[in-house]
């Protein structure tokens, strides 16, 4: 991403672009939103990168005017298109090719198509239409300029599988006629593989294309999935190829999508099924992290100030806040898409709080949001942890994504227990549980820093004999691995690489058993093996979840696994996770939880929660909250004058003796609040609009204890410059 190529609009308002003659210097690229608006002043959100959304031409704008109109305002500009959906209504409708694709689209047992939109069905991703993306959307968006491409969730739905192209598709792939999914848990399971495998080779080809072309162009094209996690593509019951295309060579990263939408997918605890936004966002936001890690590989976090589904504005501060908190909870990731669909956030009306009157975001939510939104321009990565015990991981494989639709045999995995009832029980007790890709246990790395690794076969399968081998591997040179399944799902027979051939195994763990030297059906809870141990517990996992106050042996013998066998220190029981990131301090306090104290942080520190940004001499986080705070004692350079948050973005900032002055940006009809760090209280403040005209509606005030002065007045993308002296 570092050779961005830029156009003249963009270098004339960068400025200084070049060191050197002829040598252009890598933009930063940190920071994105997508949209697909042209630029308007309501949502110039100021991010390094504009991805601009599908290649549609619209009543009196080509796509490339749309393009060019964010370039003409300062804006890398990047390419994002559904893979599985979108409007492509010149291929659905035959205006392409003179044949009409509307029947590539995903069918259920009904019958029924599943459409994202009219005339625009999730599709079987046929040949024709993997031509249609590679010559109408990627040659185009290339040949105007685009470097960047943003391929889009890939999703097949589980209870679709019943088309003909499907059909046609599972006679190529099996070598024998298609088997209705409804009838047994192999058909099911033979149908996910083949959706995945679908979407693999239509990202594979058309990825491949992308970079062949951009050569051809002299271009070095990049191309990224944006994509929903493995744990709500599998509570969603979705098939996507998630964690394969980590490893595939024409993918070069990943937009985490994650926000309210998914993360308030009610789950079970302690007997309880309700809406654990900030632990379900922080456990989605860590199984695209462990999906990447190893690889390298980029990963864009997103959050949304709002969802899909129309809601009041104080749940969507509320979500947000707690997916937010969640993302920032992972200091290896520091690159970000701000923000989907700016034009939804600021130009549509949404419901008041217990009223039915609709209103446009209202100025204390949008300069929040902005505040928060400048802070992940300059959030760094850090090597912190997370406070607790980061060493405990519980193993997540693609093949969750294959069991999760039609149920058979009666059995019942509701909202994804299996999952939850491996990770809520330690998370709810203050332990940042990480998640383990499977399919990623060849890189050294994936099991690295894991002592305790907790495996289950219930509601997912082994997808290799390798991976066994290289758990044995792992529980031989020291680890610990806790098994929980009763192994009585009907996945445990379909037909699969551990009873087929030479292998005549019931149930895919006991091939892991095998290799070390354990008898899994004795009835014994703890094993040896070389330097490590193996605890069974013949439970699924649901079952510490389902039922209040199910959970305690679980969690005794995770805690016995880790102090007594992995000898790695005391597993400690809490009620928040903190996270230092430079001067920014991250917190959530769980509710559901023995501990209901709350947690204070001693300062001042800037509350970024809040759009007047206090200067708190302490901040009190009640369970089931969470907060942001930018801690002054931790500037590196205090005497330097400095933005340390604000509702906007500074540019242009010059320190001369005692002044000090810059411009900042934000969309209009928004208001600014900010806290800059001065030497001394200002005797001057002015405050000119883009035309010199001096702004008269400017609140301001000095901050003894922080050295900091506040400043308030209205935004305006052409940009307002503020010049303070002392």
């Amino acid at each position: 991403m570092k050779n961005f190529l830029l156009s003249c609009a963009l270098v004339a308002l960068t400025g200084g672009v070049y060191a050197q003659p002829g040598k252009p210097v890598a933009l930063k690229q940190k920071t994105a939103f997508q949209t697909s608006s042209p630029w308007i002043p309501e949502i110039d959100v100021r991010s390094d990168i504009a991805i601009v959304y599908g290649v549609n031409d619209r009543p009196g704008m080509t796509f490339e005017q749309r393009l060019q109109s964010w370039r003409d305002h300062g804006y890398q500009t990047q390419f994002m298109t559904g893979i599985a959906w979108g409007d492509y209504k010149d291929y659905f409708l035959g205006k392409w090719d003179g044949v009409n694709h509307l029947g590539v689209g995903q069918v259920t047992q009904k019958g029924d198509t599943i459409f994202h939109g009219k005339d625009m069905p999730y599709v079987v991703p046929v040949k024709s239409f993997i031509e249609y993306m590679k010559t109408a959307v990627i040659k185009r968006v290339i040949d105007a300029g685009i470097t960047d491409i943003f391929l889009e969730e890939p999703e097949f739905w589980a209870r679709a599988g019943y088309s003909q192209p499907f059909k046609e598709e599972w006679q190529k792939y099996y070598g024998f006629p298609w088997k209705p999914q409804h009838e047994s848990a192999e058909n099911t399971y033979l149908s996910s593989k083949l959706k995945y495998h679908l979407y693999y080779e239509a990202i594979k080809e058309t990825s491949n294309y992308a970079k062949a072309y951009g050569k051809s162009k002299g271009k070095s094209i990049r191309v990224y999935i944006a994509t929903h996690s493995l744990v709500n593509y599998s509570s969603w019951q979705i098939v996507s190829p998630e964690a394969s295309l980590a490893s595939l060579p024409g993918i070069d990263g990943y937009i985490a999508q994650v926000w309210t939408g998914t993360s308030r997918e009610p789950t079970f605890f302690d007997g309880q099924k309700k809406e654990r936004v900030f632990e379900n966002a922080f456990l989605e936001y860590g199984s695209m992290v462990s999906m990447t890690a190893p690889t390298g590989r980029k990963m864009y976090f997103l959050t949304d100030p709002i969802e899909d589904w129309p809601r009041d504005w104080a749940d969507y501060k509320k979500n947000y806040q707690a997916t937010f908190t969640a993302k920032l909870l992972y200091p290896t990731v520091s690159d970000y898409e701000v923000m989907p669909w700016p034009e939804r956030i600021y130009t549509h009306p949404y419901k008041v709080a217990n009223s039915n009157e609709k209103v446009l975001i209202p100025q204390y939510y949008s300069t929040q949001m902005q505040i928060m939104v400048n802070a992940l321009n300059s959030m760094p990565a850090s090597e912190n942890k997370v406070t607790g015990v980061n060493g405990i991981g519980v193993l997540m494989s693609n093949s969750l994504m294959f069991q999760r639709f039609p149920t058979h045999n009666g059995f019942e995995d509701p909202q994804f227990s299996n999952f939850y009832g491996q990770t809520l029980p330690l998370l709810k007790r203050g332990v940042p549980v990480q998640t383990v890709h499977m399919e990623n246990l060849t890189y050294t790395a994936t099991l690295k820093n894991i002592k305790v690794l907790i495996v289950s076969y219930t509601n997912m399968k082994p997808v290799s004999a390798e991976i066994h081998i290289a758990l044995a591997k792992w529980v031989k040179e020291g680890g610990v691995l806790i098994y929980c399944g009763r192994d009585d799902d009907p996945y445990q027979s379909v037909m699969e690489w551990w009873d087929t051939k030479s292998n005549k195994f019931t149930a895919p763990s006991q091939h892991l058993f095998q290799l070390m030297k354990i008898n899994g059906a004795s009835g014994q809870e703890k094993f040896n093996f070389g330097k490590g141990s193996v605890y069974i517990i013949r439970q699924n996992p649901k079952e510490f979840v389902l039922r209040a106050n199910a959970d305690p042996n679980f969690v005794k013998v995770v805690k016995q696994g880790y102090e007594n066998d992995a000898k790695a220190g005391k597993l400690e029981f809490k009620n928040s996770l903190y996270l230092e990131r430079g001067p920014y301090v991250v917190v959530s306090v769980m509710d559901e939880n023995a501990d209901a104290k709350p947690y204070t942080i001693k300062g001042p520190v800037i509350d970024l929660f809040d759009p007047q940004l206090p200067v708190l001499a302490q901040k009190i986080i009640n369970p089931g909250e969470q907060s942001l705070l930018y801690n002054t004692n931790r500037i590196v350079d205090k005497t330097k004058p400095q933005v340390l948050a604000a509702a906007s973005r500074a540019y242009d900032e010059k320190v001369l003796g005692k002044s000090y002055s810059f411009v900042v940006k934000s969309p209009i009809k928004t208001l600014n609040s900010m806290r800059v760090l001065l030497p001394a209280q200002p005797k001057a403040t002015k405050v000119t609009n883009s035309q010199g005209q001096q702004l008269t509606d400017v609140k301001t005030s000095w901050d003894e204890s922080s050295n900091t002065v506040y400043l308030g007045f209205a935004n305006d993308p052409a940009g307002v410059k503020v010049e303070l002296s002392w």
